[in-house]
């Protein structure tokens, strides 16, 4: 359990910590990888025995999103997946998403580019780098 780091985390932010933030934050820093929302929902209900509404996971999840406790990564599914990691440089980096199980995953060892030339007028606030193939546990599968 990472229960006494996510308490120090959220309230190193300054803002109320709570039983679902605490909850939720706790969850994911055990987690070795990404999950999207339902996931997480349906897991927290099986490990925590804790049942979170959808409404009230959401709200979580983009209060630690904005805090940057954890990060969103969109796959190429469209569909949000969410990892634990502080701080805004945490974030900068790669991701793989496996094209047969969707499993997305961090890839830090990936240089990305430092600065991108844009046209006048517009200003970079992030950068998406979305790897997609076929990941070591799927690839055994063949």
């Amino acid at each position: 359990m990472h229960t006494d780091i996510a308490e120090s985390q959220i309230r190193a932010t300054g803002a109320r910590v709570t039983r679902q933030r605490v909850l939720v934050l706790d969850f994911l820093l055990g987690q070795n990888k990404s999950l999207t929302h339902h996931e997480i929902q349906a897991r927290l209900a099986r490990t925590a025995h804790e049942a979170l509404d959808s409404v009230t996971l959401y709200r979580v999840l983009e209060w630690l999103t904005e805090n940057e406790l954890i990060h969103r990564i969109a796959g190429a599914d469209q569909v949000w997946r969410f990892s634990a990691g502080a701080g805004h440089h945490a974030h900068e980096h790669a991701h793989f998403q496996c094209t047969k199980c969707e499993q997305v995953t961090c890839v830090t060892e990936v240089a990305l580019p430092r600065k991108i030339k844009l046209p006048d007028g517009f200003q970079t606030q992030e950068i998406d780098f979305l790897i997609k193939g076929t990941c070591p546990n799927c690839s055994r599968k063949n």
